[in-house]
C-alpha cells in the first residue's frame, strides 16, 4: 500500500539459494533469525557471566542486552540495524519472542500454587496489600506530570493504570533468584517476602487485564466491559473444566514410567488456544497461557516432564528475543534535556518511595524488626519480566510514546539492578554458628549421641547411606544415633528454581526443586521409612545452591545441627564393569572446600554398593568391615567409628594394625625425617597405643571383633596387607594416616585424589581388585593440622583408572 509516495518493503522470503548463487542470506528470513538469536544469546550470556559476581539476576543482562541491540548503542549504527535487524524481519522476530513469551507465562503458572496463597498469613497479605496501593496511588501522580509533559495526548484512563500497574509490580521469578543468591530463602524474612510478592503477582496480572481491557482503540466504554466480562467468562470456564482434564491425565501417569507423549503435546497445543482465545477476547495471548498454567497440576511425574519439555528451549533461546525485541524499541536518546532526566529520576524516586516506604511502614505495624522491614521493602521493589510485558502492551497500545516507554523500562532496569546491593549492605543476617564439643566420632563417652550429616547427589547412593547408618547406630548406646540426610542439589539457571519455594522447609537450608531428575518425595519417603523402622531419628535436607558456595550450606548446616561427622560422596561412582567414572568434576571441588571448612569431622565415601542395591533390614545385615590402622588422628576417627559399628550384631569388624619392622626399608630416613619435622607424630603415639587397646579389650570371643597386626619391611608388603583384607563389605581408613610406614608409603606412592589419601587412593585403584566400599575420614582437630588439598587442574574424564 502506498503512503506518501512510498512503498511497503517486499516480503522476505523464507530461506536463500546460497552465497555462490549472489545471493545474500541476511536478505531472507530463516538465515536472518538465525544471526539474530545466535547475536542475542551471546550478548546476553556474556553480560550474565560479567555481572555474575555481583550477584544479579539474569534478567538484568537480558535487558540490558536488549537495550545494548537497540537504537540506544548498537543500533546507532544504521548500517548495524539495516544488515542485522531490518524492519522487515522484526515482524517475524516478535512474533517468535511472544511465542516464547507465551509458554515461559504458561510456566511461571505451573510455579504459582493457588493452594498456597490461600495459606499465605495476614501479615504477608497486607505487606502485599500496602505493597501494591502505595505504588499504584503514586504511580496515578506521577502519570499527571508525564501527561503534562512528554506524554501529552495520550488516554488520561488507560495511562494511569499502566503507570499505577508498572510502579506496584513486584517480579516475583526475579525475588525468588534474589533470594537464593542471598541464600534467604527459608529464612523468614526470604518466606514473607515469597508469600507478599505471589500475591503482589496475581493482583499485578488482574490490574493488567483491567489496563488492556481500557486502552482499547473503540472509545466506547461498553467495548471495554465486553472485554472484561468475556475475560471473567473464560477464566470461569477453565477453572471448572481444565483441573479435570489434567486429573485425568494425572491419574494415566504414573509414577516412575514415561509420561505419553500425546499428553505434553495436547497440554502445549492447549495452551496455544487458551492464547487464541484470550487474545481474540482482547486481552493478550499471554493471559490464557498463565491461566492455564496456574490450573495444571504442580507435583507428580506429569508436571516434571511439562518442565522438562519446554522450559529450556523457552528460556534459553525463545525468552531472550522478548528481551532483544523490547530493546530495539527502546530508544535511550529520546531522554533529552534537563526536563527529561528530571521526569525519569522522579519515576525512579517515586517507585521506590512507595514500594520501600508502604512496606516497611506496613511492616512495623506488624512487629517485623526494623532492619528486615527495610530489607523486605528493597526486595518488594525489584521488577523483571512482567514489568517489560506491561510496558510493551502500553506500547503497542498506543498508551506509552517511546520516550515515555525509554523512561520506565531505565526505572525497571536500576529498581532491579540495585536491590541486591542494596540487600547485602543493609541486611546482615546473624551467623548461626555454634558452640559445641562433640564434634568428632572419637569422643571421652562413647555412648552420647552421634549426629551425622550424610549427603548425596542422586538416589543411587541411597541404599548405601542407609545401610551405613544402619550399620554406625551402635545398639550399647544408650543415646543412639541422629542422622540428617542432605540432598544437595545445583541451583540453576532455570526459572523453574522458583518451585523451590513451595518445597520449602523450615531446615535453616535452602529448598526442594520438583524438576530434577530424582524426586524428592521418594529420596524423603525412604529415608523416614527408615528411622520409623530403626530407632534412629533422621531428617531429610536439601541444599540447592551454586557448586561455588555449596560446601558453605554444608559447613554452615552441620554447624548448626551440632554434627559430629559429615559424609560426602566421592565424585566418581561404579560403573557395571567395576571401574569408577567420574559424576561431574564440581563435587571433587566441593569435597575439598568442605575438608578445608567443615567445623566436624569428614568422611568421604566411595560407593560400591555397601549391602547391594537396596536397603538391609536389621536383622538381616551380615557385614564384614575392615579397619587400616596406621597412626595419627585421621585413623583413630576411623577406629572409632568402626568400634561403633562392631557393637551391631551383624557386623564383623576386622582392625590390621600396620607396624614398621626395625629392618624396614628406608625406614631410618623416614624416621628421621618424622621426627626432626613432624612433632604431631610423636605427639599422637600415645592416643595410638590407647586407641588400639581399647579394641583389644574389645576383642570377642565370638569373632564379631578381630584384631591383627602385621610388622612390613617394604611397601610392597603393606599392598599386599591391604589387598588381603580389602576383600570384605567396607574399608575405613584415615585420610592422612602418620606413622613410619605410612610415610614410607606416601613418599613411593603417588596419590592422585589428596582428599581420600594415599591408602583410599590405592584401594580404588585397579591395583586392589576389589568391590569394597570405602570410607575415608578425617579427624577434626581445630588449629593444629591445617588441611591442604593440592588438586590437579585436569580433567578426571581424561584420566584412566
Amino acid at each position: 500500500m502506498a503512503q506518501n509516495g512510498t512503498t511497503c518493503p517486499k516480503p522476505m522470503q523464507a530461506t536463500s539459494t546460497g552465497i555462490f548463487q549472489g545471493e545474500n542470506p541476511l536478505d531472507y528470513t530463516l538465515p536472518l533469525l538465525i544471526v539474530q538469536i545466535i547475536l542475542v544469546i551471546v550478548l546476553t550470556r556474556t553480560l550474565a557471566f560479567l555481572l555474575k559476581p555481583m550477584k544479579q539476576p539474569r534478567v538484568i543482562a537480558e535487558i540490558i542486552g536488549g537495550v545494548l541491540l537497540g537504537p540506544s548503542a548498537f543500533g546507532r549504527s544504521e548500517a548495524f540495524l539495516q544488515t542485522i535487524f531490518p524492519p522487515k524481519s522484526l515482524p517475524v522476530l516478535d512474533t517468535l519472542a511472544n511465542l516464547g513469551l507465551i509458554f515461559f507465562l504458561f510456566l511461571v503458572g505451573l510455579e504459582l500454587d493457588p493452594k498456597a496463597l490461600r495459606r499465605t498469613g495476614k501479615k504477608a497479605t497486607s505487606i502485599a496489600l500496602a505493597g501494591i496501593c502505595l505504588p499504584f496511588s503514586m504511580g496515578i501522580g506521577t502519570s499527571f506530570f508525564l501527561r503534562a509533559t512528554v506524554s501529552k495526548g495520550v488516554s488520561q484512563g488507560p495511562f494511569i493504570v499502566f503507570m499505577g500497574v508498572a510502579l506496584s509490580i513486584t517480579a516475583f521469578p526475579v525475588l525468588a533468584r534474589i533470594l537464593a543468591e542471598l541464600k534467604l530463602l527459608t529464612t523468614d524474612l526470604g518466606r514473607m517476602a515469597m508469600s507478599a510478592a505471589a500475591i503482589n503477582d496475581v493482583a499485578a496480572w488482574i490490574l493488567l487485564a483491567l489496563a488492556i481491557a481500557l486502552s482499547g482503540t473503540n472509545k466506547s466504554p461498553l467495548i471495554s466491559l465486553w472485554v472484561f466480562l468475556c475475560g471473567a467468562a473464560f477464566l470461569g470456564l477453565c477453572i471448572l473444566i481444565i483441573p479435570r482434564v489434567f486429573k485425568w491425565i494425572t491419574r494415566r501417569c504414573p509414577d516412575g514410567e514415561p509420561v505419553d507423549e500425546i499428553f505434553i503435546c495436547g497440554t502445549l497445543a492447549a495452551v496455544l488456544a487458551a492464547g487464541f482465545v484470550t487474545d481474540s477476547i482482547g486481552i493478550h495471548a499471554l493471559f490464557g497461557a498463565f491461566v492455564l498454567g496456574i490450573l495444571a497440576p504442580k507435583d507428580g511425574p506429569f508436571a516434571s516432564a511439562l518442565v522438562e519439555k519446554v522450559e529450556d528451549l523457552v528460556s534459553s533461546l525463545l525468552l531472550p528475543l522478548y528481551f532483544a525485541s523490547s530493546g530495539l524499541k527502546t530508544n535511550v536518546a529520546t531522554i533529552q534535556g534537563a526536563q527529561s532526566w528530571g521526569l525519569l529520576l522522579l519515576v525512579i524516586l517515586t517507585a521506590c518511595f512507595g514500594k520501600v516506604v508502604g512496606t516497611v511502614v506496613v511492616s512495623r505495624l506488624c512487629k517485623v524488626p526494623l532492619s528486615e522491614a527495610i530489607a523486605l521493602g528493597v526486595l518488594m521493589n525489584s521488577k523483571g519480566l512482567v514489568e517489560l510485558i506491561v510496558l510493551n502492551i502500553g506500547k503497542d497500545r498506543k498508551v506509552l510514546n517511546d520516550q515515555t516507554f525509554a523512561i520506565m523500562v531505565l526505572m525497571a532496569l536500576v529498581t532491579t539492578f540495585m536491590t541486591t546491593p542494596i540487600m547485602m549492605a543493609v541486611y546482615k543476617p546473624a551467623k548461626r554458628g555454634r558452640t559445641y564439643k562433640l564434634r568428632t566420632v572419637q569422643r571421652k563417652d562413647p555412648s552420647s549421641q552421634l549426629r551425622i550429616m550424610a549427603c548425596f547427589h542422586s538416589g543411587r547412593t541411597i541404599p548405601t547411606i542407609i545401610n551405613l547408618i544402619e550399620a554406625s547406630r551402635g545398639t550399647e548406646n544408650k543415646q543412639g544415633l541422629a542422622v540428617y540426610a542432605m540432598h544437595l542439589m545445583e541451583l540453576s539457571e532455570r526459572p523453574s528454581a522458583i518451585r523451590m519455594v513451595h518445597k520449602a522447609r523450615n531446615n535453616g537450608l535452602p529448598f526442594w526443586n520438583k524438576g530434577m531428575q530424582s524426586d524428592p518425595n521418594q529420596v524423603t519417603v525412604a529415608f523416614e521409612a527408615y528411622g520409623q523402622l530403626s530407632r534412629v531419628q533422621i531428617r531429610s535436607m536439601t541444599s540447592i545452591s551454586h557448586f561455588s558456595d555449596m560446601h558453605e550450606d554444608i559447613c554452615v548446616s552441620a554447624e548448626s545441627k551440632t554434627a559430629a561427622l559429615i559424609i560426602l560422596p566421592f565424585h566418581k561412582h561404579q560403573k557395571v564393569d567395576g571401574s569408577l567414572e567420574t559424576i561431574r568434576h564440581e563435587y571433587r571441588v566441593i569435597n575439598k572446600k568442605v575438608l578445608e571448612n567443615a567445623p566436624c569431622s569428614v568422611g568421604i565415601l566411595v560407593d560400591r554398593g555397601l549391602g547391594g542395591s537396596s536397603h538391609v533390614s536389621a536383622s538381616s545385615v551380615d557385614s564384614t568391615i575392615t579397619v587400616f590402622f596406621f597412626g595419627g588422628p585421621d585413623d583413630r576417627e576411623a577406629l572409632a567409628l568402626g568400634q561403633r559399628m562392631s557393637e551391631h550384631p551383624g557386623i564383623t569388624l576386622i582392625v590390621v594394625h600396620f607396624r614398621a619392622d626395625p629392618n624396614m626399608e628406608g625406614g631410618e630416613k623416614v624416621a628421621v625425617d618424622v621426627s626432626d619435622s613432624s612433632s604431631c607424630s610423636a605427639h599422637s603415639k600415645a592416643p595410638d597405643e590407647e586407641a588400639i587397646n581399647a579394641i583389644k579389650q574389645k576383642l570377642s570371643k565370638n569373632g564379631s571383633v578381630k584384631y591383627e597386626e602385621r610388622e612390613v619391611k617394604t611397601n610392597s608388603e603393606t599392598v599386599e596387607i591391604i589387598k588381603e583384607f580389602s576383600r570384605c563389605h567396607m574399608v575405613l581408613v584415615g585420610r592422612s594416616p602418620e606413622g613410619i610406614v605410612a610415610a614410607t608409603f606416601s613418599i613411593n606412592v603417588k596419590t592422585r585424589y589428596p582428599e581420600i589419601g594415599p591408602i583410599g587412593g590405592l584401594l580404588i585403584s585397579q591395583d586392589v581388585s576389589a568391590n569394597a566400599s570405602v570410607l575415608v575420614m578425617h579427624q577434626y582437630n581445630v588449629g593444629s593440622r591445617p588441611v591442604s588439598i593440592d588438586m590437579e587442574e585436569r580433567s578426571d574424564e581424561a584420566e584412566t583408572e
